[in-house]
């Protein structure tokens, strides 16, 4: 199981429901410090999500009130140490 931490930004676990977003597939976690956690069963699922976050991202306008959402998830999933390994 892959967990990826999204910084505790104000988001809660209805910012998928609340911005019309795709959810992960295995879904998140609240950490007590307000952290929410994407859950994957492995770095390939992590990747696939975060290709159809960019898919999603690329039809929106650049003023749109999901972009910023988005961009964190996606910043964090890229980010994420083991997703780059498998990237690489």
């Amino acid at each position: 199981m892959l967990k990826i931490n999204i910084p505790p930004i104000g988001f809660e676990g209805s910012i998928f429901d609340k911005y019309n977003l795709p959810s992960p597939p295995n879904g998140t976690e609240t950490e007590v410090n307000g952290e929410m956690i994407l859950m994957f069963e492995d770095e390939e699922e992590a990747v696939a999500y975060l290709d159809e976050l960019e898919d999603y991202s690329t039809r929106l306008d650049a003023n749109a009130p999901e972009k910023p959402v988005i961009n964190t998830l996606v910043s964090a999933i890229n980010n994420d140490e083991f997703v780059q390994s498998y990237l690489q």
